[in-house]
């Protein structure tokens, strides 16, 4: 723990036959002068890292999601699970410090984002991309700026917030609440202003956290999806097909904006967010409506005003700053021979 908070890291692995590995900067290299772990070293390891009814949780269910705090130097989101008969565990880092919109050299917009006063906001990206984090900076900055009731639900709790204008109630999934869609249906009585949901990963959750939403909050959620295009179908196709078209016109006038982001490597080493943003104007709203999902994509690219960018934009920005190669700028994007077509490749 102490190594990875040196080294700027986000992983920490610890499984039998390799030895403790470590992921710096999105590469995993083992830990120096540690041979591989046996079944019983590896135990010794992840015990200590758990509570005893967490211990007897995984005993029953074979693994389980904990936040664990290290002295007053950084939380770990943690996973401990079990393979090939024996455990097995992945401790993601949640940086101590909670880095502002502008540490993260995100784009302007953001700011924006954290002034609405309902609808919904999704952060959408692979698992690793950086999504909590830019969460947690336009959270911060809601804290900091607007006097209101923030409430978290996650699994497990990852940054800490401190009170500053607002208020804020972290609640966590099997510690605080027994399931997402209990938490969010209670969710309206406990008067929040602003809601994060830390992911939004099936029908009940998604079709609560849009109730929240159009009733006057504004919720922040994530989802495990590439494009903007992308999520709004993958939300709609949750739900039985006699519901969708209720979904569609629900999410047409709820929804506020789409970030699908990426973590770039850059040229003077470590990475950077890089992102593709749809907001809902009133020609998003409508193809929505009309299941005209496929034209998201040209009007993203033809509303730059609005503060919309295709990822292959926000990477051509980035090379033109000179912050990453071209081959890096190709391999991460959603449109690779859009890419080329920019580069002039």
């Amino acid at each position: 723990m102490e190594l990875i908070i040196s080294k700027n890291g986000s992983d920490i692995h610890l499984i039998t036959k390799s030895p403790p590995m470590i992921r710096v900067h999105g590469n995993l290299e083992p830990v120096e002068g540690i041979p591989a772990l046996n079944a019983e070293q590896a135990k010794m390891l992840i015990d200590p890292l758990m509570t005893k009814e967490q211990k007897d949780y995984v005993k029953v269910n074979k693994e389980i999601d904990f936040g664990f705090q290290y002295k007053d130097k950084g939380r770990f989101r943690v996973n401990v699970y079990h393979q090939q008969g024996d455990m097995g565990a992945a401790l993601r880092l949640i940086p101590a410090e909670i880095k502002t919109i502008e540490d993260l050299q995100l784009p302007d917009i953001f700011h924006k984002f954290t002034k609405y006063k309902q609808g919904l906001v999704l952060i959408t990206g692979p698992t690793g991309e950086g999504k909590s984090t830019t969460l947690a900076a336009m959270i911060e900055e809601v804290n900091s700026t607007r006097g209101e009731h923030i409430l978290t639900i996650e699994d497990p709790v990852e940054f800490i917030y401190q009170p500053k204008q607002s208020i804020i109630s972290q609640r966590e999934i099997n510690k605080d609440t027994h399931s997402w869609a209990v938490a969010l249906r209670s969710a309206l009585r406990e008067d929040p202003d602003v809601v994060l949901v830390g992911e939004m990963r099936d029908y009940e959750t998604i079709s609560a956290a849009l109730t929240v939403a159009e009733t006057g909050h504004l919720v922040f959620g994530t989802l495990h999806t590439s494009s903007a295009a992308q999520t709004i179908d993958r939300i709609i196709d949750v739900f039985p097909a006699s519901q969708q078209n209720q979904i569609r016109q629900q999410l047409a006038s709820s929804l506020q904006a789409v970030i699908s982001q990426r973590l770039v490597p850059v040229v003077n080493g470590g990475r950077m967010a890089a992102v593709e943003i749809m907001t809902a104007i009133p020609a998003i709203r409508n193809l929505i409506r009309e299941e005209k999902i496929f034209q998201i994509d040209n009007i993203i690219q033809t509303s730059g005003e609005h503060g919309m960018m295709l990822m292959e934009s926000s990477l051509m920005g980035m090379v033109q700053r000179g912050a990453i190669s071209k081959e890096v700028a190709v391999a991460y994007s959603f449109r690779p021979q859009e890419m080329k077509r920019l580069l002039g490749m």
